[in-house]
């Protein structure tokens, strides 16, 4: 047993090097300095600015799309997302158990019910099969609503994860959403620069949204972005998110309970200097990939998550597999990389799991529980290649 712990660990220092190594550290090497000093020389810090337009238009440009309203947080950006396709309390959205809290959290803000799904072991991401097989018994059509028929609560839309920025298989999701008339919200905030069949992610559904949090693949500090082809979406979001402010020379107005969701103008000058380095980023990515399955080729009992074969990753985490029968080391292995500086961590806790969570609806959760005890992200910065 310590002989296959300790032969993991040896793997990841052989590629990682010695030293401490944190789990994903942000890196600055082009204009974020540059940018910031003329960001406070104009002393323009707040929500509005230049900076906040041109990171929006550049990363629109960036991944393929007509709308971008930059926000604070990826969670603001969910919690837009859901308002947007008219998301209420008491609707039930389906979300995948096997992600990061504040997809439900922002579903709890809107006063709905997260209904939880399972994922697919080959994507970490929704299954799309076993979800279509799930809905054909759930859902009854009301005047051309979707609604469960156990709850008798309207199901509004589904939440899909592209999860450690590894990207569904989004394409059969809509597909499958369309049947039933449900908006797909693509939760893209681990998948800036990752492609699913040629197209970014975050774009193929109705509305997607990214986070810049300081451990992604860019950074603003803290920040997100909703993006959108549909011109009514955007819209509405750029209000809600805006305080829901009436445009006027001078009155100050609000039409709707508004949120102050806006990405502050220094943030975006971070942001801007970031995306500019983005594609050398994403390249040192794939290269630390490459590194990390070569060295893990040989070993047994475990492997290294691989992007699907229509699917072009950004590899935002790293993500090492144990073998089934190999589950019972996963705490043994984070705790003896702890104690010698390599910062790993284990999946999220399926959020179905969480205290506050429990009640809620859910499917069967199977590939969610193996995935959950078997998972471990490795260190995956990009600084870590040169």
């Amino acid at each position: 047993m310590t002989e296959f712990v300790d032969g993991i660990i040896e793997t990841v220092r052989s590629v990682v090097g010695s030293g401490t190594h944190a789990l994903h550290e942000p890196c600055f090497e082009g204009n974020e300095l540059k940018y910031l000093k003329r960001c406070l020389d104009t002393t323009m810090v707040s929500y509005v600015g230049p900076y906040v337009d041109e990171f929006e238009s550049e990363l629109s440009r960036f991944v393929g799309v007509d709308y971008c309203f930059s926000t604070n947080t990826g969670t603001a950006a969910l919690h837009l997302a859901l308002l947007a396709v008219d998301v209420k309390p008491e609707d039930e959205v389906l979300v995948p158990s096997f992600s990061f809290v504040a997809t439900a959290n922002s579903v709890r803000y809107c006063g709905a019910t997260p209904h939880f799904i399972d994922i697919d072991e080959c994507s970490l991401g929704v299954n799309p099969d076993k979800l279509d097989a799930y809905l054909d018994d759930l859902i009854r059509m009301e005047n051309g609503e979707a609604v469960n028929v156990f709850t008798k609560k309207p199901i509004r839309a589904i939440i899909v994860m592209h999860t450690y920025g590894h990207p569904v298989d989004i394409q059969k999701v809509v597909n499958v959403a369309t049947k039933y008339g449900l908006p797909v919200i693509e939760d893209a905030a681990e998948a800036l620069g990752s492609f699913y069949a040629g197209q970014h992610v975050g774009t193929i559904g109705q509305i997607g949204i990214f986070s810049f949090n300081g451990n992604k693949t860019i950074t603003t500090g803290g920040g997100g972005a909703v993006v959108t082809n549909n011109e009514a979406l955007f819209m509405k979001v750029k209000h809600i998110g805006s305080t829901a402010k009436v445009s006027h020379p001078f009155e100050l107005s609000h039409d709707a309970v508004g949120y102050n969701y806006r990405m502050p103008n220094v943030n975006a000058a971070i942001g801007l200097g970031q995306l500019e380095n983005l594609e050398f980023k994403l390249s040192k990515k794939r290269k630390l990939t490459e590194l990390y399955l070569n060295a893990f080729s040989e070993l047994q009992g475990v492997r290294i998550f691989r992007e699907m074969a229509n699917a072009k990753s950004n590899y935002w985490l790293q993500v090492m597999i144990l073998d089934k029968e190999n589950s019972w080391a996963r705490d043994e292995i984070l705790a003896k990389c702890q104690q010698c500086g390599l910062f790993v961590r284990p999946a999220w806790t399926p959020i179905h799991q969480l205290l506050p969570f429990k009640l809620f609806p859910r499917m069967d959760l199977d590939a969610t529980r193996v995935c959950a005890k078997s998972l471990i992200n490795l260190p995956s910065s990009p600084s870590l290649v040169t």
